[in-house]
């Protein structure tokens, strides 16, 4: 097997893996509701519980606030489809790596201007953040692969 195969075939390991986490992260933003009694049950911890009780009461009285999270859901799962083009060419749709890195960077303000505003506690906030700062990662062991791609075939031609 060549360099360049070998390259290719880790570059879409890296690519699978980030976009079944994506995917994984957007379906649990479906079953809200049921997930905060879950972890209620396992878990006796003060925010989960106050935040179960608020899903609880908008699913029983105002159920459409939970379409936002079925939105969000939604945007995972869109996101993870652009992926499919690094798939397809990773040299030429780095751009799609470099559009998700800058996303994981932008959960960081996201996360300490608006949780803030929410009444979100800091140390979930953090949670948060670790979403964008481990997210990144993959990415950016994909961007380099790729650039070593790009050079190995610019070599070749």
């Amino acid at each position: 097997m060549s360099e360049r195969s070998a390259l290719e075939r880790r570059i879409r390991a890296w690519l699978i893996l980030f976009v079944v986490c994506l995917v994984l992260s957007g379906l649990t933003a479906f079953p809200l509701v049921s997930e905060l009694r879950w972890a209620n049950a396992l878990i006796d911890n003060i925010w989960l519980r106050r935040v179960g009780d608020g899903l609880d009461r908008a699913d029983a009285e105002y159920p459409f606030l939970l379409y936002g999270t079925d939105w969000l859901a939604f945007a995972h799962l869109v996101i993870a489809v652009f992926f499919y083009g690094v798939y397809r060419d990773p040299v030429r749709n780095i751009w799609i790596i470099e559009a998700g890195m800058i996303a994981c960077a932008g959960v960081i303000p996201l996360a300490l201007i608006c949780g803030p505003i929410r009444g979100i506690p800091f140390w979930w906030s953090v949670i948060d953040i670790s979403f964008g700062v481990f997210g990144v990662i993959p990415l950016l062991i994909l961007r380099r692969m790729i650039k070593r791609l790009e050079t190995e075939a610019a070599a070749t031609s």
